[in-house]
């Protein structure tokens, strides 16, 4: 049985990843801590939104509120994520295979230097069909690992709402099969893994998720994961932030020629289409839907035309040239 979902969830397409299905998070994050999911996503991030392959450690800290990352946990965290590979297996047909993720990981001086294997390059690049979409800004919240794998393997079966695990099945997903607390106790299992997952994706993300349990007689042999997703909605570009920043920055270059209008009427509507502005400039500090941002480009590219059209009226005469190309852009 569903559940209604009214999330609205912003989600910031310039501070997301996207990784084939085919290589879902949940099976490559398994058996890593947060810190080192945190890690390989942010090797992702750097290499999808500039195409480098390096970064440095503070800028991976702050993008996910890390007060403290020592070399010694750089060192750790890098022999983990090293050993990486994802696998294609299918018995039926006598095929498997094994492909490493990373050539090679170097550190020196808070600087990450890393090189993916050229046969993973194409399932985190130039992705155009099925992918898995995280917003980084999601993540960073969460506070266990549990969840993050919990979260992508939800999001990489986008289309099924429901899906059934044994319950070995379940603690191979969390890489919990060889806790011998959780093998004895699902109880212990459900508290300490389980709903604490359940419990950060619906606080969270834009997932409503659920479960129930699967027995066979009085004992528990599997869960069955239920989820719905809620409204998604796209953030604004930086490119919509450059331009309402180059409106407001225009019209603070020549506020003094707008206050200094002679005509009284005038002056009092040229410093209404200034204070609109100045409004406008301050929605982008609250975080901007990008349907938002083109509305309020356009109400602020109609506040400068106005203006212009002010001094021209007050014999003013602009040179044509300062019409600058944000006018004419799409928003």
């Amino acid at each position: 049985m569903g559940r209604k979902n009214i999330k609205n969830k912003e989600i910031n397409y310039r501070n997301s990843i996207k990784k084939s299905n085919q290589i879902s998070m949940a099976k490559l994050n398994q058996g890593l801590t947060l810190n080192q999911m945190q890690l390989l996503a942010y090797a992702i991030y750097s290499t999808q939104s500039n195409g480098e392959t390096e970064f440095q450690k503070h800028n991976f800290q702050k993008k996910f509120d890390i007060n403290q990352y020592r070399t010694e946990d750089a060192l750790k965290d890098s022999d983990e994520i090293s050993q990486l590979r994802f696998s294609t297996i299918d018995l039926e047909q006598e095929e498997f295979s094994f492909t490493n993720v990373f050539n090679s990981i170097k550190y020196k001086k808070g600087n990450f230097l890393f090189k993916w294997n050229s046969e993973f390059l194409p399932h985190i690049l130039e992705l155009k069909d099925k992918f898995v979409l995280t917003d980084l800004a999601i993540t960073s919240k969460f506070k266990s690992g549990f969840t993050w794998t919990l979260y992508d393997y939800l999001k990489a079966h986008y289309g099924h709402w429901s899906k059934e695990l044994s319950k070995e099945g379940l603690m191979r997903l969390f890489s919990v099969e060889n806790r011998k607390t959780y093998q004895r106790s699902t109880a212990q299992l459900k508290r300490g893994v389980l709903d604490v997952a359940i419990e950060e994706i619906n606080k969270y993300t834009e997932l409503e998720a659920w479960y129930t349990q699967i027995k066979t007689g009085n004992k528990i042999t599997g869960f069955k994961l239920h989820w719905s997703t809620g409204k998604t909605i796209a953030a604004a570009t930086d490119k919509q932030i450059n331009l309402l920043r180059e409106i407001h920055d225009e019209v603070e270059k020549n506020i003094l020629e707008y206050l200094s209008l002679k005509n009284v009427e005038k002056l009092d509507k040229a410093r209404h289409h200034i204070i609109s502005i100045k409004d406008i400039y301050k929605e982008k500090r609250k975080g901007l839907s990008s349907q938002k941002a083109s509305e309020l480009i356009q109400k602020a590219k109609l506040d400068y035309l106005q203006l212009e059209t002010l001094l021209e009226q007050d014999g003013n005469q602009r040179d044509k040239s300062i019409y600058y190309n944000w006018l004419e852009e799409d928003s």
